[in-house]
């Protein structure tokens, strides 16, 4: 398995924690479930009409809140991707 950052493993840990699988069993889908719950979370709260509403405004609670979604995103592609 790949090394994850830090960030993706605790959520990673925190999806099997609550998975009736072991981190290692075939039927363990936590970590894409994991990745899709990022995205969604990422989707509700960082909305285009919100982050349109912070880009006409400026500074730097736009680039706070782009920042936070390009990370949720990060953690949910390498959750994906991890398994290679």
């Amino acid at each position: 398995m790949t090394n994850l950052s830090p960030a993706a493993q605790a959520v990673l840990d925190a999806a099997n924690g609550a998975n009736s699988y072991g981190p290692d069993d075939c039927l363990n889908e936590s970590r894409w479930i994991a990745a899709a719950a990022l995205l969604t979370a990422a989707d509700q709260v960082f909305t285009k009409q919100r982050l349109h509403t912070l880009a006409s405004k400026g500074g730097e609670p736009y680039v706070l809140m782009t920042w936070a979604k390009d990370q949720f995103e990060a953690i949910a592609a390498e959750l994906e991707g991890g398994n290679d």
